[in-house]
């Protein structure tokens, strides 16, 4: 999409989460893509216009790019493929999303600090502002589990389920702690902190490499989705299990997290 130009676009629904913004399509076409960047779990499009098409794939939804097909030939779209963006490049690129909690939105690129879902995420993890530090602030006096309190957007942004319950083994940390032992009533940050934050960046920098390895054979995960299997921890001798927080599902070894 980058550098292209959207040709057309073909809408095949009102909705998705959320209606489509006023004059989505008119304000899209003829636009250039200037750059695709990412906020947490939102995909930013920035527009030749001066606005930016921002999306989120919600729970099911995801991208395709295909040799492009006329409008004039819809038997050739899946009855899921909701948004078609006709690109100068020849290509389309095609969002799917069964379910349909998917979001897409325009904004005037100034403005995208203060729209009100990317106005309250907190740091990326894998950049500069996420540390030990920043972790503490955040969880100061906190009586919300470790676990639910890494989902929440407005302490790390973009880290879900999967990685959290990762992240929390390799720290060594019991998911149903009190947040407030990461720091100390002054919101300095405690040894726990230290651990913690750098297994986030861990466990994401592992994720991120092993997604570019294709010959990556085996379970990537140490304890999600692994209930009454083995700790892989060395001398632990524990076993994973599952218990449900927030209605997600967490993983970890009652034996060496604590």
């Amino acid at each position: 999409m980058v550098r292209a130009r959207i040709k057309a676009v073909d809408l095949r629904r009102p909705d998705l989460r959320r209606p489509f913004p006023r004059h989505f399509v008119k304000r899209l076409t003829g636009e250039t893509v200037v750059a695709l960047t990412r906020r947490a779990k939102y995909l930013l499009a920035s527009l030749s216009s001066g606005e930016t098409l921002l999306m989120h794939l919600g729970m099911s939804g995801w991208f395709r790019v295909v040799r492009d097909l006329p409008a004039a030939r819809p038997a050739k779209i899946d009855p899921h493929d909701h948004v078609v963006f006709h690109m100068s490049s020849g290509k389309a690129v095609v969002f799917n999303d069964p379910r349909r909690f998917g979001v897409m939105d325009l904004v005037r690129s100034g403005q995208l600090r203060d729209h009100q879902v990317l106005s309250r995420l907190g740091p990326e993890p894998l950049s500069g502002d996420f540390d030990a530090g920043a972790l503490a602030r955040a969880c100061r006096g906190k009586k919300t589990s470790l676990k639910a309190t890494l989902l929440d957007q407005r302490v790390v942004a973009g880290l879900g389920n999967i990685y959290a319950s990762e992240a929390l083994h390799v720290a060594g940390l019991s998911p149903g702690r009190p947040a407030s032992i990461l720091a100390t009533p002054r919101g300095a940050p405690r040894e726990a902190a230290y651990r913690l934050a750098a297994a986030i960046k861990q466990v994401l920098e592992k994720a991120v490499s092993r997604r570019s390895d294709d010959g990556y054979r085996g379970s990537p995960f140490l304890v999600y989705d692994r209930q009454d299997e083995p700790c892989l921890k060395k001398k632990c001798g524990g076993s994973i299990r599952r218990r449900t927080q927030g209605g997600r599902s967490t993983f970890y070894c009652p034996v060496c997290q604590r």
